[in-house]
């Protein structure tokens, strides 16, 4: 079974979904713009290549997601947040965000997908107002946070990193309290992991998630959602 090459053209459409190979790969080429990612987003594609090969792009099934109403907070976490100096803040330094995403998470372990193309695709869906970051400071230092899209009533994520203890799991709990305030019922967490199950994700259908893209999402509008258009600070923790 062969997947669909794209034309390196926003107007070149996807494959429908269910044509999706076992492990979720739907499609190659195309490109990065703006219009191409975001149409991607509201179809439940997303684009995960290394550096140096051709854009990938993938929708699996089952769909891992987290309800922002089932975030498991641990005894732990929450003695954490009880007694933490991080300050939250909401796209102040997306590009920072993203650059510490890409960091290697190991020495025997540091390819990452997070590489310069992917980086200038996002920055520019952030000038846009679609991608936004949640960041963790400490002491005026950026020591953990998130990224991802923001689309109709859906929170696309992207990526986190920690480099203080918990920081990116505040971050986690900060975005679903926000987002259950305004009315965002879901995060997408695209692939199935440990650590977020551990938080409360879960998987469902890909069928199920389309089903929630259509009511949340709908393709004939990017409406870039409520999140503010400059930056704020929260104290939500």
């Amino acid at each position: 079974m062969s997947i669909t090459w794209l034309a390196p053209s926003p107007s070149t459409t996807f494959p429908p979904v269910e044509s999706a190979l076992e492990d979720g790969l739907l499609a190659a080429g195309g490109d990065l713009s703006p219009t191409r990612i975001t149409s991607a987003y509201q179809q439940g594609i997303f684009p995960w290549f290394n550096e140096g090969d051709p854009i990938l792009w993938w929708s699996p099934d089952p769909r891992m997601v987290l309800f922002t109403d089932k975030i498991k907070i641990s005894r732990s976490l929450q003695k954490t947040i009880r007694n933490t100096s991080v300050e939250i803040r909401f796209n102040t330094a997306f590009a920072k965000v993203m650059q510490a995403c890409a960091q290697p998470r190991s020495e025997e372990n540091n390819a990452t997908w997070i590489h310069p193309e992917m980086i200038e695709a996002y920055n520019k869906l952030h000038q846009q107002g679609i991608a936004h970051s949640v960041e963790c400071w400490q002491d005026n230092q950026l020591v953990g946070g998130l990224y991802g899209m923001a689309i109709g009533k859906i929170f696309f994520g992207e990526s986190m990193f920690s480099t203080a203890s918990d920081s990116s799991k505040i971050a986690l709990v900060a975005l679903c309290r926000q987002l259950s305030h305004w009315d965002f019922p879901l995060i997408d967490c695209q692939v199935y992991s440990e650590h977020l199950v551990s938080l409360g994700a879960e998987e469902i259908p890909r069928d199920s998630f389309n089903r929630y893209l259509k009511k949340l999402c709908p393709t004939e509008s990017i409406n870039t959602t409520i999140f503010p258009p400059t930056p704020f600070n929260t104290n939500l923790v």
